[in-house]
């Protein structure tokens, strides 16, 4: 794993982006090229000027796949679902970069050129990531890691390790017991410790140890014995840590309060708090205009469909336990809550509107909060605000729940494209876990990561209720 701003990135995906980039670069060369066979000359004065072009369009797919999902950690499709992937990318990337030419037309290269560049970059996209992930699914590449401990925490970690959707990086040698451990992996991979630690550590070539111990008074961790091996060059990772690195999560069930006390994020300083407030207006302004012919649609259909209000207002809970009114499309009937409770949203929630369904599909509900982001209620990128009966009820269930109040709230947020629409207390848990790791390695970059899944999510109807 990576670390770029407080933030985990796979080595494998980050490789991969790097690889794709020179590929694209290299296919604008060869499009351009096809199309002049004779010479470079005739596009452009200078050689520079080509890479230029040829870098923009590099960039313009690889955030065209990132949109549409070719980047998740958990992407491992075959070529056919590949294909069906790379394809709206392309059709996504020809609109971008027809507009980049329009804002830039220095960067102009024609449209018999841009054919012949996504001509040959479709199949060296395919080609490239065919043997890429053939290649990183060898053993040769795989960590072996140990885990201390063989409870619970210990097969929530393996569960981890062991999900398909994952990069395959790791082989679990197998589990060290410890003290009042019950055992909850299975037998056959139990290791019975012979000798010290580093000598189990020597004879099975392990390269980290993943501690996941929760008792960890009398006597029951090892301290000396896990020092030794650090200091011989192994890692050595608590199991809060290893759930925040490989599940961009950090775990309220197996939490230590000195871990987050002590441990590193959690920066809320001036610059960051300065930061923030730039991209918020820039990004909810420039969205606003973007976006705005279909707000004025949205507007008009849902005012058609039974003559109610256009727009929701509705209490929300901020910084700091603040309390301010949220501003969305209004996507339910008017009378969804006449028995006064409020209500979690479900699938095929009958409270819904026609127009609501759609729009709450495609989340163009939520775009009115915009406003309450140029109010300063909101972020654009953030936890979920949720209702203070809600907050009331989960802050008593839930561990740490209040600490998602440190930040603002945010239209779209790490929980939001990471895991479905929450519909119960389990659901809450789930994505606090996100919307923890958010709070403490949030950053400029992890921002504009979240709102590239958003994107995902907003194509792709992910998540939706």
């Amino acid at each position: 794993m990576l670390r770029i701003s407080n933030h985990f990135v796979s080595t494998a995906v980050a490789s991969l982006l790097v690889l794709e980039g020179l590929v694209l670069i290299g296919s604008a060369y060869l499009g351009v090229s096809l199309r002049f066979l004779d010479a470079i000359t005739p596009l452009s004065p200078s050689a520079d000027g080509i890479f230029t072009s040829a870098f923009a369009f590099a960039l313009v797919m690889i955030f065209s796949m990132s949109a549409l999902g070719m980047y998740q950690i958990s992407f491992r499709e075959g070529i056919r679902a590949t294909l069906l992937r790379l394809m709206p990318s392309c059709v996504l990337s020809f609109v971008l970069i027809t507009f980049v030419f329009y804002v830039l037309p220095d960067l102009y290269l024609g449209r018999g050129i841009v054919g012949f560049m996504f001509l040959v970059a479709a199949p060296a996209i395919l080609l490239t990531r065919t043997i890429f992930f053939k290649s990183t699914r060898t053993k040769f590449l795989q960590s072996r890691i140990l885990f201390l401990g063989a409870g619970a925490l210990a097969q929530e970690c393996s569960v981890l390790v062991k999900d398909p959707r994952m990069d395959r990086k790791y082989h679990i040698v197998g589990y060290v017991p410890v003290a009042n451990d019950e055992c909850c992996v299975p037998p056959g991979e139990v290791l019975a410790m012979k000798g010290t630690m580093m000598d189990m550590v020597t004879e099975h070539g392990i390269s980290e140890i993943v501690v996941t111990v929760q008792n960890r008074r009398g006597g029951a961790l090892p301290i000396s014995e896990l020092l030794t091996c650090k200091l011989n060059g192994i890692k050595v990772t608590d199991s809060a840590a290893f759930f925040e690195r490989e599940a961009c999560q950090i775990r309220v069930d197996s939490l230590q309060p000195s871990w987050l006390v002590f441990g590193t994020g959690f920066d809320q300083g001036f610059f960051r708090s300065a930061c923030k407030k730039v991209f918020d207006l820039l990004v909810s302004i420039s969205v606003l205009i973007i976006a705005l012919p279909i707000l004025l649609v949205t507007a008009l259909l849902i005012y058609l469909e039974d003559r109610g209000p256009i727009f929701y207002r509705q209490e929300r809970v901020g910084k700091d336990g603040r309390h301010f009114m949220v501003l969305k499309f209004r996507s339910m009937s008017t009378d969804a809550e006449r028995s006064g409770t409020p209500q979690w949203a479900s699938a095929n929630d009958p409270r819904t509107t026609r127009v609501g369904r759609i729009i709450r599909l495609l989340r163009i509900d939520e775009f009115p909060q915009i406003l309450n982001v140029l109010k300063g209620d909101m972020s654009f990128v953030g936890p979920r605000p949720e209702r203070p009966y809600f907050v009331k009820q989960l802050s008593e269930e839930i561990p740490y729940y209040n600490v998602r109040h440190s930040v603002k709230p945010g239209i779209t947020g790490m929980a939001q494209v990471r895991y479905q629409y929450g519909a119960s207390v389990a659901d809450a848990v789930q994505k606090l876990q996100y919307d923890l790791y958010y709070v403490k390695n949030n950053s400029l970059f992890l921002d504009l990561l979240i709102l590239i899944d958003t994107l995902q999510v907003m194509i792709l109807g992910k998540g939706s209720r």
